[in-house]
């Protein structure tokens, strides 16, 4: 079955396939989107807790400075569509904005829906062709792109799109399907691992504080030969299998592979070792009478007391006057190295994004077409870069997708 010749088929319906096709048609090129899901943007409802955090309000700039994986390689892109024309785009098209800590962009109803909607009013103002079906392979002849095979039929085109994303949330339908079209078509893929991605604790501690989320930590991430390797300042969670939330997140896109990492946590950054120090001695003495399980709970949250005390081989029933100014200085310098040993990464499939994927040395920078295949072009996640949480990473999605449109427009 032969479907309609279109000038621009777009493999995948997530926010990088969207906006590609946005794009594309507004250049008043026809436009056939296929996705194999039964609708589109599965993942972009997800994202940020349902809420979508849809950019950062910041500059180009420190938008690759929150790219720790081939920043330069988005240079062009993200310099033609920075993040302000990201909200310009929302607003101009009636999702209204706001910004929130950390500068994170959000729609204004805290719907994920809200972005979705906006995407999918463009597409159908613009003519754009949405079809569910599943892509088989790209066909290609000695010109280059040829079409696009999938179950809903065969498409006649020039111009392919490829932005199906990566190998996190499988069940949202990102299954690595384009790394193995990319890799057919003489590509060469990065081998995909979870980045934004929880980590997993060695002993009990974490999981004795299972639920505890803190707020304005300082959080280290440090090598085997114990150097920092990042460090991040924000939230951070305790959970049943170790450590998740913000600052870890961010702080797993450093981690390569191999024993030996470790995250050191500053509870208590506002505060130096002497004023700390003065902090813990004036508790001390005003619960002079209590147990160190009582008196300890201005300092910190109850259920990380008996984790502290334990490291501190104190017994928790003991008085708080006869808490030595040696074990004094040990909790001063553990509140401010409270060190958790990294056992590893949680599976890909619990990855905010996936790091990997196409080589960027294989792609255009400033048009993201392929250097290997005429016609054929790349946005989104299925690039090997990925970004720390804030915004960043569908940041990249926008500005790879426009300049994948344009260039698929000429």
């Amino acid at each position: 079955m032969s479907a309609e010749i279109c000038d621009v088929v777009v493999i995948g319906g997530g926010p990088a396939g969207m906006f590609a096709a946005v794009t594309a048609a507004q250049k008043g090129k026809s436009v056939v989107l296929l996705e194999k899901n039964d609708r589109l943007g599965k993942k972009l409802l997800i994202t940020g807790k349902g809420r979508c955090n849809v950019t950062n309000d910041c500059t180009a700039q420190e938008v690759l400075r929150n790219t720790p994986r081939n920043s330069k390689f988005l240079f062009s892109s993200m310099a033609a569509f920075p993040p302000e024309k990201t909200m310009n785009f929302f607003r101009e098209n009636g999702c209204s904005l706001k910004t929130e800590r950390g500068n994170r962009v959000f729609p204004e109803s805290d719907r994920s829906q809200s972005v979705l909607d906006t995407l999918q009013r463009r597409m159908k103002h613009l003519g754009v062709i949405a079809k569910t079906g599943k892509v088989l392979r790209i066909a290609v002849d000695e010109n280059g792109v040829a079409g696009v095979e999938s179950t809903a039929g065969f498409y006649p085109c020039k111009k392919v799109i490829l932005a199906t994303g990566g190998v996190s949330y499988p069940t949202t339908g990102s299954t690595g399907d384009g790394y193995k079209m990319a890799r057919e078509l003489g590509h060469t893929i990065i081998e995909p691992q979870g980045s934004l991605v929880p980590l997993e604790t060695a002993g009990m501690d974490a999981q004795d504080m299972q639920g505890l989320a803190l707020r304005n930590v300082g959080v280290k991430l440090l090598n085997p030969k114990g150097k920092a390797v990042y460090q991040d300042f924000g939230e951070m969670l305790f959970t049943h299998f170790g450590v998740s939330g913000p600052t870890v997140l961010s702080s797993s896109a450093h981690i390569a592979k191999g024993d030996g990492w470790s995250l050191s946590i500053d509870l208590k950054p506002a505060l130096d070792e002497g004023k700390l120090d003065s902090r813990i001695l004036r508790d001390l003495e005003q619960y002079q009478n209590r147990t160190m399980e009582n008196a300890l709970t201005d300092l910190l949250p109850r259920s990380m007391i008996p984790v502290v005390l334990r490291r501190l081989h104190v017994d928790p029933s003991m008085q708080a006057n006869s808490f030595t100014k040696q074990s004094r200085r040990a909790l001063v310098e553990l509140l401010k190295h409270f060190t958790l040993e990294i056992t590893g990464k949680r599976p890909v499939a619990e990855a905010i994004v996936t790091s990997g994927g196409i080589k960027v040395g294989e792609i255009d920078p400033k048009t993201m077409a392929s250097k290997k295949v005429p016609g054929l072009y790349f946005a989104g996640e299925v690039i090997d870069c990925d970004a720390y949480t804030g915004g960043f990473n569908l940041q990249i999605a926008w500005a790879t997708a426009y300049a994948a449109g344009n260039a698929a427009s000429e």
